[in-house]
Protein backbone atom coordinates (compact mmCIF):
# COMPACT_ATOMS: atom_id res chain seq x y z
CA UNK A 1 0.00 0.00 0.00
CA UNK A 2 1.61 2.76 -1.16
CA UNK A 3 -0.96 4.72 -3.57
CA UNK A 4 -1.30 7.82 -1.72
CA UNK A 5 2.51 8.91 -2.12
CA UNK A 6 2.28 8.48 -6.20
CA UNK A 7 1.95 11.49 -8.51
CA UNK A 8 -0.82 12.98 -10.28
CA UNK A 9 -0.94 14.39 -13.62
CA UNK A 10 -3.69 15.82 -15.31
CA UNK A 11 -3.36 18.86 -17.62
CA UNK A 12 -0.66 21.35 -16.48
CA UNK A 13 -1.90 20.08 -12.71
CA UNK A 14 1.23 17.98 -11.95
CA UNK A 15 1.06 16.84 -7.92
CA UNK A 16 3.78 14.82 -6.13
CA UNK A 17 0.60 12.83 -4.21
CA UNK A 18 -2.66 12.12 -4.38
CA UNK A 19 -3.72 14.32 -0.94
CA UNK A 20 -5.39 17.10 -1.15
CA UNK A 21 -5.93 19.61 2.01
CA UNK A 22 -10.02 20.89 1.22
CA UNK A 23 -11.23 24.76 1.26
CA UNK A 24 -12.07 25.51 5.14
CA UNK A 25 -12.88 28.65 6.42
CA UNK A 26 -10.64 30.16 8.65
CA UNK A 27 -13.31 32.84 10.03
CA UNK A 28 -10.24 35.26 10.57
CA UNK A 29 -11.76 38.18 12.68
CA UNK A 30 -8.62 39.83 11.21
CA UNK A 31 -9.99 39.43 7.58
CA UNK A 32 -12.66 41.92 7.48
CA UNK A 33 -11.74 43.51 4.05
CA UNK A 34 -11.36 40.01 2.15
CA UNK A 35 -7.87 40.19 2.56
CA UNK A 36 -5.95 36.71 3.38
CA UNK A 37 -3.50 38.23 5.91
CA UNK A 38 -0.27 36.21 8.46
CA UNK A 39 -2.86 33.84 9.29
CA UNK A 40 -3.55 32.25 6.41
CA UNK A 41 -0.57 32.80 4.78
CA UNK A 42 1.20 30.43 7.76
CA UNK A 43 -2.07 28.07 7.85
CA UNK A 44 -1.34 27.16 3.59
CA UNK A 45 2.01 27.51 3.76
CA UNK A 46 2.61 25.08 6.65
CA UNK A 47 0.14 22.66 4.83
CA UNK A 48 2.70 22.48 1.99
CA UNK A 49 5.48 22.09 4.32
CA UNK A 50 3.68 19.28 5.46
CA UNK A 51 3.49 17.36 2.39
CA UNK A 52 -0.15 18.20 0.76
CA UNK A 53 0.24 17.55 -3.19
CA UNK A 54 -2.65 19.92 -3.39
CA UNK A 55 -3.78 22.95 -1.04
CA UNK A 56 -7.02 24.87 -2.05
CA UNK A 57 -7.71 27.82 -0.83
CA UNK A 58 -10.96 28.36 1.37
CA UNK A 59 -14.45 29.40 0.12
CA UNK A 60 -13.38 33.00 -1.63
CA UNK A 61 -16.49 34.80 -2.43
CA UNK A 62 -17.63 37.21 -5.24
CA UNK A 63 -18.87 39.84 -3.51
CA UNK A 64 -18.98 40.87 0.20
CA UNK A 65 -22.30 40.19 0.92
CA UNK A 66 -21.61 36.40 -0.72
CA UNK A 67 -19.39 35.35 2.27
CA UNK A 68 -21.35 33.19 5.10
CA UNK A 69 -19.70 35.68 7.30
CA UNK A 70 -17.91 38.92 7.45
CA UNK A 71 -14.59 37.20 8.30
CA UNK A 72 -14.77 34.95 5.33
CA UNK A 73 -12.12 35.46 2.01
CA UNK A 74 -13.19 37.66 -0.79
CA UNK A 75 -11.60 38.21 -4.87
CA UNK A 76 -14.11 41.02 -5.66
CA UNK A 77 -11.48 43.77 -5.74
CA UNK A 78 -7.99 43.55 -7.82
CA UNK A 79 -7.00 44.91 -4.47
CA UNK A 80 -7.11 41.59 -3.04
CA UNK A 81 -4.70 40.14 -5.68
CA UNK A 82 -1.04 40.67 -3.76
CA UNK A 83 -1.93 39.16 -0.68
CA UNK A 84 -3.08 35.65 -2.61
CA UNK A 85 0.03 35.94 -4.29
CA UNK A 86 2.20 35.86 -1.46
CA UNK A 87 -0.06 32.81 -0.55
CA UNK A 88 0.45 30.91 -3.93
CA UNK A 89 4.14 31.70 -3.93
CA UNK A 90 4.86 29.89 -0.65
CA UNK A 91 2.75 26.84 -0.82
CA UNK A 92 4.62 26.42 -4.63
CA UNK A 93 7.88 27.18 -3.07
CA UNK A 94 7.45 23.74 -0.85
CA UNK A 95 6.69 21.45 -3.51
CA UNK A 96 2.60 21.75 -3.10
CA UNK A 97 0.40 23.00 -5.87
CA UNK A 98 -2.47 25.21 -4.67
CA UNK A 99 -5.89 26.17 -6.39
CA UNK A 100 -8.70 28.13 -4.63
CA UNK A 101 -12.60 27.74 -4.21
CA UNK A 102 -14.26 30.60 -6.30
CA UNK A 103 -18.09 31.10 -4.70
CA UNK A 104 -21.29 32.89 -3.19
CA UNK A 105 -22.88 32.27 -0.64
CA UNK A 106 -26.63 33.00 -1.63
CA UNK A 107 -29.24 32.40 1.12
CA UNK A 108 -26.29 31.31 3.43
CA UNK A 109 -25.00 34.42 3.40
CA UNK A 110 -25.28 35.10 7.39
CA UNK A 111 -23.96 38.44 7.65
CA UNK A 112 -25.57 40.49 4.56
CA UNK A 113 -28.32 42.44 5.19
CA UNK A 114 -30.81 41.07 2.79
CA UNK A 115 -29.22 37.74 1.17
CA UNK A 116 -30.09 36.37 -2.56
CA UNK A 117 -30.79 33.48 -3.90
CA UNK A 118 -32.77 32.06 -6.82
CA UNK A 119 -35.89 32.21 -4.95
CA UNK A 120 -37.29 33.61 -2.00
CA UNK A 121 -36.67 30.50 0.43
CA UNK A 122 -34.77 30.76 3.81
CA UNK A 123 -32.65 27.98 4.84
CA UNK A 124 -34.58 27.24 8.14
CA UNK A 125 -37.11 29.27 10.47
CA UNK A 126 -34.19 31.58 12.04
CA UNK A 127 -32.61 32.13 8.66
CA UNK A 128 -32.68 35.39 7.29
CA UNK A 129 -34.89 35.02 3.94
CA UNK A 130 -33.64 36.20 0.75
CA UNK A 131 -34.14 37.98 -2.12
CA UNK A 132 -34.51 36.62 -5.51
CA UNK A 133 -32.26 37.87 -7.98
CA UNK A 134 -33.59 39.29 -11.12
CA UNK A 135 -32.66 38.08 -14.38
CA UNK A 136 -30.20 40.74 -15.12
CA UNK A 137 -28.78 40.02 -11.55
CA UNK A 138 -27.99 36.93 -11.97
CA UNK A 139 -26.15 37.49 -15.52
CA UNK A 140 -24.04 40.01 -13.71
CA UNK A 141 -23.41 37.41 -10.70
CA UNK A 142 -21.76 35.14 -13.76
CA UNK A 143 -19.59 38.15 -15.00
CA UNK A 144 -18.71 38.37 -10.64
CA UNK A 145 -17.41 34.97 -10.63
CA UNK A 146 -16.00 35.30 -14.13
CA UNK A 147 -13.80 38.33 -12.79
CA UNK A 148 -12.81 36.42 -9.09
CA UNK A 149 -11.00 33.80 -11.49
CA UNK A 150 -9.28 36.25 -13.83
CA UNK A 151 -8.27 37.69 -10.19
CA UNK A 152 -7.14 34.47 -9.01
CA UNK A 153 -4.77 33.34 -12.26
CA UNK A 154 -3.23 37.26 -12.04
CA UNK A 155 -2.46 35.84 -8.08
CA UNK A 156 -0.68 32.33 -9.73
CA UNK A 157 -3.24 29.73 -8.40
CA UNK A 158 -2.60 26.21 -10.37
CA UNK A 159 -6.10 25.79 -10.61
CA UNK A 160 -9.63 26.87 -9.90
CA UNK A 161 -12.29 25.12 -7.97
CA UNK A 162 -15.89 25.93 -8.43
CA UNK A 163 -18.15 25.56 -5.28
CA UNK A 164 -21.39 23.96 -6.37
CA UNK A 165 -22.16 22.16 -3.12
CA UNK A 166 -23.39 22.52 0.27
CA UNK A 167 -25.87 24.80 -0.68
CA UNK A 168 -24.58 28.00 -1.91
CA UNK A 169 -25.60 29.93 -4.86
CA UNK A 170 -24.56 27.58 -7.69
CA UNK A 171 -26.25 24.78 -5.31
CA UNK A 172 -29.21 26.63 -4.89
CA UNK A 173 -29.78 26.72 -8.84
CA UNK A 174 -29.08 23.01 -9.76
CA UNK A 175 -31.59 22.42 -6.51
CA UNK A 176 -35.08 21.93 -7.27
CA UNK A 177 -36.10 21.96 -4.11
CA UNK A 178 -34.34 25.69 -3.70
CA UNK A 179 -34.87 27.00 -7.37
CA UNK A 180 -38.54 28.12 -8.41
CA UNK A 181 -38.16 30.88 -10.70
CA UNK A 182 -39.88 31.20 -13.56
CA UNK A 183 -37.59 32.31 -16.08
CA UNK A 184 -34.47 30.30 -18.23
CA UNK A 185 -32.69 30.23 -14.78
CA UNK A 186 -35.45 28.33 -13.59
CA UNK A 187 -37.02 26.36 -16.76
CA UNK A 188 -32.98 24.83 -17.04
CA UNK A 189 -31.59 23.94 -13.34
CA UNK A 190 -28.11 23.51 -14.10
CA UNK A 191 -27.88 27.33 -16.60
CA UNK A 192 -26.76 29.15 -14.49
CA UNK A 193 -23.79 26.80 -12.98
CA UNK A 194 -23.39 26.12 -17.00
CA UNK A 195 -22.84 29.89 -17.69
CA UNK A 196 -20.07 30.52 -14.55
CA UNK A 197 -18.23 27.56 -15.93
CA UNK A 198 -18.11 28.83 -19.22
CA UNK A 199 -17.40 32.33 -18.22
CA UNK A 200 -14.60 31.39 -15.62
CA UNK A 201 -12.88 28.56 -18.42
CA UNK A 202 -12.91 32.08 -20.56
CA UNK A 203 -10.22 33.73 -18.64
CA UNK A 204 -8.54 30.62 -17.55
CA UNK A 205 -5.18 28.90 -19.51
CA UNK A 206 -6.38 26.42 -21.89
CA UNK A 207 -4.40 23.44 -19.84
CA UNK A 208 -5.61 24.32 -16.48
CA UNK A 209 -7.87 21.88 -15.00
CA UNK A 210 -11.32 23.31 -13.28
CA UNK A 211 -12.70 21.71 -10.08
CA UNK A 212 -16.41 21.75 -9.12
CA UNK A 213 -17.22 20.55 -5.96
CA UNK A 214 -20.84 19.49 -5.78
CA UNK A 215 -23.16 17.94 -3.45
CA UNK A 216 -24.07 14.26 -4.93
CA UNK A 217 -27.09 14.09 -2.48
CA UNK A 218 -29.09 16.58 -0.43
CA UNK A 219 -30.83 15.73 3.04
CA UNK A 220 -33.71 17.67 3.17
CA UNK A 221 -36.97 16.21 2.68
CA UNK A 222 -38.06 16.11 -0.62
CA UNK A 223 -34.13 16.81 -1.97
CA UNK A 224 -32.48 15.37 -4.74
CA UNK A 225 -30.63 11.94 -5.34
CA UNK A 226 -27.97 10.94 -7.16
CA UNK A 227 -29.61 10.48 -10.36
CA UNK A 228 -30.44 14.48 -10.50
CA UNK A 229 -26.21 15.61 -9.82
CA UNK A 230 -25.19 13.05 -12.07
CA UNK A 231 -27.54 14.44 -15.05
CA UNK A 232 -26.25 18.63 -13.74
CA UNK A 233 -22.38 17.23 -13.37
CA UNK A 234 -23.06 15.95 -17.51
CA UNK A 235 -23.78 19.29 -18.47
CA UNK A 236 -20.84 20.96 -16.18
CA UNK A 237 -18.48 18.72 -17.43
CA UNK A 238 -19.71 19.56 -21.25
CA UNK A 239 -19.42 23.15 -20.42
CA UNK A 240 -15.78 22.91 -19.31
CA UNK A 241 -15.49 21.06 -15.79
CA UNK A 242 -12.15 18.69 -15.67
CA UNK A 243 -12.53 17.42 -12.22
CA UNK A 244 -15.24 16.74 -9.45
CA UNK A 245 -14.85 17.13 -5.25
CA UNK A 246 -17.71 15.21 -4.35
CA UNK A 247 -19.22 15.54 -1.21
CA UNK A 248 -23.21 15.51 -0.24
CA UNK A 249 -25.71 17.92 1.65
CA UNK A 250 -25.58 21.23 2.86
CA UNK A 251 -28.25 22.30 1.58
CA UNK A 252 -30.37 22.61 4.82
CA UNK A 253 -31.49 20.97 8.09
CA UNK A 254 -31.25 16.83 7.67
CA UNK A 255 -35.02 15.57 7.18
CA UNK A 256 -35.57 11.68 7.41
CA UNK A 257 -32.30 10.91 5.71
CA UNK A 258 -29.68 11.73 7.45
CA UNK A 259 -25.70 12.10 6.66
CA UNK A 260 -23.41 9.25 7.40
CA UNK A 261 -20.82 10.02 10.85
CA UNK A 262 -18.84 6.66 10.13
CA UNK A 263 -15.71 7.01 8.17
CA UNK A 264 -15.38 7.28 4.16
CA UNK A 265 -19.32 7.19 4.26
CA UNK A 266 -18.99 9.73 0.98
CA UNK A 267 -16.87 7.38 -1.16
CA UNK A 268 -19.43 5.70 -3.17
CA UNK A 269 -20.33 9.18 -4.41
CA UNK A 270 -17.18 9.90 -5.60
CA UNK A 271 -16.92 6.11 -7.06
CA UNK A 272 -19.86 6.85 -9.35
CA UNK A 273 -19.50 10.11 -10.44
CA UNK A 274 -15.65 8.84 -11.73
CA UNK A 275 -17.71 6.01 -12.91
CA UNK A 276 -20.28 7.12 -14.90
CA UNK A 277 -18.49 10.98 -16.05
CA UNK A 278 -15.24 9.13 -16.78
CA UNK A 279 -13.34 12.33 -15.04
CA UNK A 280 -10.96 12.59 -12.09
CA UNK A 281 -12.40 12.80 -8.86
CA UNK A 282 -11.53 13.81 -5.33
CA UNK A 283 -13.41 11.92 -2.36
CA UNK A 284 -14.08 13.34 0.60
CA UNK A 285 -15.35 13.00 4.45
CA UNK A 286 -13.74 11.29 7.20
CA UNK A 287 -10.82 10.15 5.26
CA UNK A 288 -8.12 10.93 7.99
CA UNK A 289 -7.36 7.28 8.54
CA UNK A 290 -4.17 6.98 6.37
CA UNK A 291 -4.81 3.11 5.20
CA UNK A 292 -8.21 4.01 4.57
CA UNK A 293 -7.35 7.50 2.37
CA UNK A 294 -4.94 5.17 0.72
CA UNK A 295 -7.30 2.19 0.11
CA UNK A 296 -9.71 5.19 -1.05
CA UNK A 297 -7.23 5.75 -4.44
CA UNK A 298 -6.12 2.09 -4.65
CA UNK A 299 -9.42 0.62 -5.40
CA UNK A 300 -9.63 3.59 -7.82
CA UNK A 301 -12.97 4.59 -5.62
CA UNK A 302 -11.18 8.53 -6.28
CA UNK A 303 -8.40 9.84 -8.17
CA UNK A 304 -7.49 11.78 -4.75
CA UNK A 305 -8.33 12.33 -1.16
CA UNK A 306 -9.60 15.29 0.80
CA UNK A 307 -8.25 15.13 4.57
CA UNK A 308 -10.08 18.99 6.21
CA UNK A 309 -10.36 18.57 9.43
CA UNK A 310 -7.44 15.82 9.98
CA UNK A 311 -5.12 18.62 8.62
CA UNK A 312 -6.57 21.21 10.75
CA UNK A 313 -5.47 18.90 13.63
CA UNK A 314 -2.57 18.06 12.30
CA UNK A 315 -0.20 20.12 9.43
CA UNK A 316 1.80 17.44 8.52
CA UNK A 317 -0.74 14.87 8.49
CA UNK A 318 0.30 13.85 4.55
CA UNK A 319 4.08 13.36 5.84
CA UNK A 320 2.80 11.13 9.02
CA UNK A 321 -0.11 9.60 6.80
CA UNK A 322 2.54 7.90 4.13
CA UNK A 323 4.53 7.37 6.48
CA UNK A 324 1.75 4.80 8.28
CA UNK A 325 1.15 3.05 5.50
CA UNK A 326 4.75 2.38 3.37
CA UNK A 327 7.45 3.33 6.01
CA UNK A 328 9.39 6.21 7.49
CA UNK A 329 11.69 6.61 4.64
CA UNK A 330 8.76 6.84 1.93
CA UNK A 331 8.31 10.58 2.02
CA UNK A 332 10.86 13.28 2.62
CA UNK A 333 10.32 15.67 5.17
CA UNK A 334 11.71 18.73 4.96
CA UNK A 335 15.52 18.71 5.64
CA UNK A 336 14.88 21.33 8.76
CA UNK A 337 12.76 18.81 10.12
CA UNK A 338 14.23 15.56 8.97
CA UNK A 339 15.94 14.44 12.35
CA UNK A 340 12.62 14.22 13.83
CA UNK A 341 11.44 11.65 11.91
Amino acid sequence: MNRLNTPFSYKSLQLRNRIVMPPMCQYSVTAKDGKPNDWHYVHYASRAVGGAGLVIIEMTDVEPDGRISDYDLGLWSDDHIPAYARIVSAVQSHGAKIGIQIAHAGRKAEDAEVPVAPSAIPVDSNSKTPRALTTEETMAMVAKFRDAARRAIAAGVDTIELHGAHGYLIHQFHSPALNKREDEYGQDLSLFGVEVIRAVKSVMPADMPLILRISAIEYIDGGYDLDHSLEIARKYREAGVDMFHVSTGGEGPAGKRKPGNYAGYQVPYARAFKETLDVPVIAVGMLDNPALADATVANEDADLVGVARGMLRDPYWAIHAVQAVAGKEAIPAPKQYARAF
